[in-house]
């Protein structure tokens, strides 16, 4: 436990998932206050990660969101900032995978994979700026992806949304470069979570023997490098991509 981020307020996509759930413990652990937004995953279950983290004396409130459409991430934030005051922190984690090689996949599921890993970050990016600017302070970080950087048979809209975050941290960095906000992202390799688990063990074991560290990273890992980002004292860091891979990209 730290104070690194005591008094800050930061706002969580996709928080009840096993990326967004380390990352919320990790930034409430140094203090921060949280808004911790879910959509797919069972009312109950957000409900009992809810008690779980406030019965370590975390300070949090959960928000069920559709962040894929601008007026419901747009009422997240409005929602986050009358409860807490301010959003201080930004991690767009919120994402979804619909694999199908090119020539199987519906027009329905690029839309989707798109919407949600994609525009949700304009859309969420969007809503906090504009008090990010008055106050002169602000962290964004965008979950990429190493599928972004080198590409993934059968992801062609994953692959495409998470290459587009890269794209639209750089140019927003630039934009707030000397505003007081940073800008950065985070891609993640292959992480252990109930999406990587769907992958059939035979196939995982081939993806890991392509790992140059011989294992899948720990959603903590990934966590780490989200914090250290959102540190008052990364002030110097912007528009960049921090990978958290084993080396699989360099």
């Amino acid at each position: 436990m730290g104070d690194s981020l005591k008094e800050r307020v930061a706002l969580v996509t996709g928080a009840v998932g096993g990326i967004g759930r380390a990352i919320a413990v990790h930034l409430a652990q140094e203090g921060a206050a949280l808004g911790l937004h879910y959509l797919v995953e069972p009312d109950e279950v957000a409900k009992a990660f809810l008690t779980e983290f406030t019965q370590q004396g975390f300070r949090a409130k959960l928000y069920k969101a559709d962040v894929s459409k601008f007026e419901d991430a747009t009422q997240l934030v409005e929602r986050v900032i009358k409860d807490f005051g301010r959003i201080d922190i930004l991690v767009n984690n919120a994402g979804i995978t619909m694999d199908r090689t090119l020539k199987n996949m519906t027009p329905d599921q690029w839309e989707k994979v798109i919407a949600v890993d994609l525009s949700s970050v304009f859309y969420c990016s969007k809503a906090v700026i504009g008090q990010m600017l008055e106050r002169g302070y602000g962290r964004i970080i965008g979950i990429s992806s190493v599928v972004g950087q080198k590409g993934n048979i059968g992801q062609t809209n994953y692959a495409a949304a998470k290459a587009a975050i890269i794209g639209f941290t750089k140019a927003l960095a630039l934009e707030t470069a000397k505003k007081g906000i940073t800008v950065n992202a985070v891609a993640p390799g292959f992480v252990k979570t109930a999406m990587t688990g769907q992958i059939p063990k035979e196939i995982l074991d081939k993806i890991v023997e392509t790992i140059p560290v011989g294992r899948m990273a720990e959603p903590g890992e990934v966590a780490r490098a989200v914090l250290f980002l959102a540190d008052e004292k990364s002030s110097y860091i912007t528009g960049q991509v921090v990978n958290v891979n084993g080396g699989l990209y360099m």
